[in-house]
């Protein structure tokens, strides 16, 4: 049975306690609690060299020293509370790919309403178990946690970077599920998990491309946009897009409705097929008026069509009513009748 979320921050507040009194050095502990953010934000070596008044490499030789007591004393089982703590961390992650950045972990296990105090708790737990490995954050990684048994730090650093490489080779956002197919992990949440931890790369709906990649990043409205219409499949009113934005996962999601029609106006990805309903230019649609929707029809059809076939023709292209396609077939210098309610685009040697 699952455990409620407020009883496995208890745990997990329960370990850290446990293993600060272990260190018996009051300055000992501040360096700990303050190099991994134990109760406040995190701390740099120069930080906390400035606080005891020391420098700044005794601080990294002081907190390598006590992490390998505390490691020693957690593998011989020394640490109440640590590996009930440490259980859960491994539960969650079997359950969710074996790997996952810390942020999304902890979520997981204590709740969304997270404070960054038990985000930094539970990173340092999975610190000092044995069964579990932390990948230090850069600018190529999000700090991360994994089963040990699936990898160590450099090991899932390579697996992140493989997956990486697959999507760009790809070329184009990719769906989870042929992602996996193209590599050879066991679970395609693995490869979520794995893929979770780059900062090079994006999901959305469990589809995974690069960062600048729109369609898993959208960072504007016109992406955003872009997003909701591919999704969509068809063409929809921008009021409808304005109120599918601000019901999606999207950051930013607040914009008004004039916003979007706005932007839907300036992109020339997104065309005007009828009164205030858009469509993607990339499914074949091309901007313009009616007249110049019917005129592209007959220039296509290079022969004289008959009204209803030009009307039928007009209405793939357009969401216009069928009066409003006639009265521009009869009313403007462009087109001809050439016989009974057949029409041709008018020539130059016409006129």
């Amino acid at each position: 049975m699952e455990q409620p979320a407020d009883n496995n921050s208890s745990i997990v507040k329960q370990a850290t306690d446990e293993v600060l009194k272990t260190i018996e050095q009051e300055r000992e502990r501040e360096i700990i609690s303050r190099r991994f953010g134990l109760f406040d934000r995190k701390e740099t070596l120069e930080q906390i060299g400035e606080m005891l008044g020391i420098t700044r490499e005794r601080v990294r030789q002081l907190e390598k020293a006590i992490l390998i007591r505390i490691k020693l004393a957690a593998e011989k089982g020394d640490i109440a509370g640590l590996p009930e703590a440490e259980k859960l961390i491994v539960r969650d992650l079997s359950e969710n790919g074996r790997v996952s950045r810390v942020d999304a972990a902890a979520e997981r296990i204590v709740g969304a309403k997270l404070a960054k105090s038990l985000k930094s708790q539970i990173a340092f737990v999975a610190e000092l178990s044995p069964k579990l490995t932390v990948v230090t954050e850069n600018d190529d990684f999000y700090q991360a946690i994994g089963i040990t048994e699936y990898g160590n730090d450099k090991d899932i650093k390579q697996h992140v970077e493989d997956i990486v490489k697959a999507i760009k080779k790809h070329g184009e956002p990719i769906h989870i599920e042929a992602l996996h197919d193209s590599l050879s992990y066991e679970h395609p949440s693995h490869v979520a998990g794995l893929a979770s931890v780059s900062k090079k790369l994006s999901t959305l709906k469990d589809v995974w491309g690069l960062n600048k990649w729109p369609t898993v990043n959208p960072k504007n409205i016109r992406d955003k946009i872009f997003v909701i219409l591919a999704e969509n499949g068809k063409p929809l009113h921008f009021s409808d897009i304005a109120a599918r934005i601000k019901e999606s996962d999207f950051k930013r999601r607040n914009v008004t409705t004039q916003a979007i029609h706005n932007e839907l106006i300036k992109d020339k990805r997104f065309v005007l097929i009828g009164r205030g309903i858009y469509a993607l230019e990339s499914w074949g649609y091309t901007r313009g008026t009616v007249t110049d929707v019917i005129r592209s029809v007959l220039e296509e059809a290079d022969e004289p069509l008959h009204r209803d076939e030009i009307v039928k023709r007009v209405l793939d292209k357009r969401q216009v009513k069928e009066t409003t396609i006639l009265l521009n077939l009869q009313s403007k210098p462009e087109f001809k009748r050439v016989a009974k309610a057949t029409y041709a685009p008018m020539k130059p040697a016409d006129k």
